[in-house]
């Protein structure tokens, strides 16, 4: 199936990230159909389409988590063929997986400190320790108390920060809304506009097509591993009947 484009795009931003002809497969199924997807320095682009559309498998297959079937993969240029998922790590490509994955025995500060695991810069690593406190304050307050006993929208907070102390260049973001209250998916959603706006780059798989639209800068949507449509964030928000034929009302 051909995407649908929506809107003229302009002078795209210069890319760090590019899919081209992406084919992602588990045995005989296959996930991913031969997408095509940029991702350019500083923008959010919102990966969007109901379950099973192969989103996830977009996302595990940047990190190296799933080897691609066809295609290839290009970070700043570079093929990411034959790469281990610390290598990506370590050019700037975060991670931040559905499903929150904290370690629940351990504090909210030790799993701050587990995300910069492959850094040595300990004034750096303090310094962002306390940045990220400054984004959810409610993970200040209980940096002391085991990640297991907080509420999902403070695990969510937790994980993200987490990916944000590898210092990533580009983050992906696996349903950071998925199971949190209105509330707390307004939280969330501020926090990631507040990184746009500081310049990291973001893909972001989110179910929830209107709050990811509203921070995004294009929307690319999947429909059964394929691209079905793509356009500006603003665009896709805009028309009705697009929203009703691909987005629903989420």
């Amino acid at each position: 199936m051909s995407a649908h484009r929506v809107d003229a795009q302009g002078a795209a931003p210069q890319a760090l990230l590019e899919l081209r002809h992406l084919t992602v497969r588990y045995g005989a199924v296959t996930a991913v159909r031969g997408i095509d997807l940029c991702v350019g320095s500083g923008e959010l682009v919102a990966l969007l389409g109901a379950n099973g559309a192969g989103k996830s498998s977009t996302l595990r297959a940047i990190s190296r988590l799933v080897p691609a079937a066809a295609g290839s993969i290009h970070w700043r240029g570079a093929d990411l063929a034959g790469l281990s998922t610390e290598t990506t790590v370590r050019l700037g490509i975060g991670h931040c997986p559905e499903g929150r994955r904290v370690l629940s025995r351990q504090s909210v500060a030790a799993n701050l400190e587990l995300g910069a695991w492959l850094r040595r810069d300990r004034a750096g690593i303090t310094a962002d320790l306390e940045r990220c406190y400054g984004l959810f304050p409610r993970l200040a307050e209980r940096r002391h108390q085991l990640a297991g006993i907080l509420s999902g929208g403070e695990q969510q907070m937790l994980a993200i920060a987490r990916a944000l102390m590898g210092r990533p260049t580009l983050l992906l973001l696996d349903e950071p809304s998925l199971g949190l209250a209105p509330k707390l998916v307004a939280e969330v959603m501020a926090a990631l506009a507040g990184l746009h706006r500081e310049g990291l780059s973001m893909l972001l798989v989110e179910q929830n097509a209107t709050a990811a639209l509203e921070i995004a800068d294009r929307g690319v949507v999947l429909e059964s591993g394929s691209i079905a449509l793509e356009g500006s964030a603003a665009t896709l928000l805009a028309d009705e009947g697009l929203r009703a034929s691909y987005l629903g009302s989420g």
